[in-house]
């Protein structure tokens, strides 16, 4: 046997851990711990693809095979769970969104040492690591970055924005936060730059809010065959792929389920796939998104009701949800609270909750639970690969 603690597993941040519980940076299971602080790298670490990692704070799971990625993705499901006490009757296969699949990012862009410099902010520090290359984006976004460097090292003085690429239906969408435009010649670049890489959208937040400076044609992304207007800054899931993984398990469990609620439903990911056969009351608080959810219904026949709603403030109340026979919720990273405690004392009988974030879906499912539901099943997903962002789909019934 060689010498060294062995690494046993990942921990949520990243870091290996030894079976006594010390913490390695990029260290993965069966590696081994050497006395002088090094790693002996064994059968599951692997050469990261990207130059930037370790630097760059988009990834922190490069070294690590695919085996253990999805176990990572799993482990941090059911380890929330059992944080509750709680045991899933069913886990379903993890699902994995491969390489160069994102199709939505937000870089970071800044004047440094006088150069500007684009990129990914380093694990834990506002620095920023200027890309030269990304394996986690999609090419559509990725091929902007030399235009995008371009047009910042046209610029004069200093300057500190966010740019966010989203993939939609014409093309990429580009929004600027932070970067001033004074004068004709930086509203000409602009333009020139939004024309010549064939952008589906360019808006530019100077401090107002966002302002379009060039849209051809309206933005849309396409759900379940349903062109949805895209509001600048709307919730998009992270990959094409994990969407589709959630939405067709979503519709497999809700089964012949009639009149469907959709909770912090967003532009109708799931709504929209709901809408065959059943009928389905989409509720939303961003009155954008909302109002694209609304319009593109009204374009599809009327397919799904949209009501603007704070479910943080106003979540349905037990006699209201009496009416359905199903809910789907999608809700925020900080889960829903008061809404699953109504859902736990009103006479729904099937729940499908969605989640980015496992802690928070654990205490809500706790109180589903404390209502009387059974934890059936859960699909552990992960659509930010190589990083520790974990997302999962489960079935709550009774």
């Amino acid at each position: 046997m060689s010498e060294g603690e062995p690494i046993v597993r990942i921990a949520a941040r990243g870091d290996g851990v030894t079976a006594d519980g010390k913490h390695v940076a990029g260290g993965a299971p069966q590696d081994r711990l050497l006395a002088d602080g090094t790693l002996a790298y064994g059968l599951h670490h692997v050469e990261p693809p990207c130059p930037h990692f370790g630097k760059c704070g988009g990834c922190q799971l490069q070294h690590c095979d695919e085996e253990v990625l999805r176990e990572f993705v799993t482990s941090r499901v059911l380890n929330a769970a059992a944080s509750q006490g709680l045991e899933p009757a069913h886990v379903l296969p993890t699902h994995l969104s491969p390489p160069m699949s994102r199709r939505r990012a937000t870089l970071h862009a800044a004047i440094v040492a006088g150069i500007p410099v684009l990129g990914f902010r380093e694990e834990g520090s506002h620095k920023i690591v200027g890309m030269q290359e990304c394996h986690i984006l999609r090419p559509e976004l990725l091929v902007l970055i030399g235009p995008l460097k371009k047009l910042l090292r046209a610029r004069t003085g200093r300057f500190a924005a966010d740019i966010t690429l989203t993939l939609v239906d014409q093309g990429v969408d580009c929004a600027i936060k932070g970067l001033s435009m004074e004068g004709l010649e930086e509203t000409e670049a602009m333009l020139d730059f939004a024309r010549e890489t064939g952008l589906a959208r360019l808006t530019l937040d100077q401090g107002y809010g966002p302002e379009a400076l060039w849209e051809p044609d309206q933005v849309t992304v396409t759900m379940s065959g349903v062109k949805v207007g895209f509001p600048v800054g709307s919730f998009l899931q992270a990959t094409m792929d994990g969407e589709q993984v959630l939405v067709e398990q979503t519709l497999e469990w809700l089964g012949e389920a009639g009149l469907t609620a959709d909770l912090f439903s967003g532009l109708g990911t799931f709504a929209f796939a709901m809408r065959d056969g059943r009928r389905v009351l989409a509720v939303e608080a961003a009155r954008d998104a909302h109002l694209a959810c609304k319009s593109a219904s009204g374009l599809a026949g009327n397919t799904v009701h949209a009501l603007h709603r704070d479910l943080f403030r106003n979540p349905l109340l037990p006699q209201e949800l009496a009416k359905f026979e199903a809910v789907v919720l999608d809700p925020p990273r900080a889960g829903a609270k008061d809404q699953t405690v109504r859902l736990a004392e009103s006479e729904v009988l099937k729940v499908i909750y969605v989640s980015c974030n496992p802690s928070s879906w654990a205490r809500d499912a706790a109180r589903l639970i404390e209502g009387g539901f059974r934890l059936e099943a859960v699909r552990p997903v992960g659509q930010f690969r190589w990083s520790t962002h974990v997302e999962l789909v489960s079935l709550f019934t009774r």
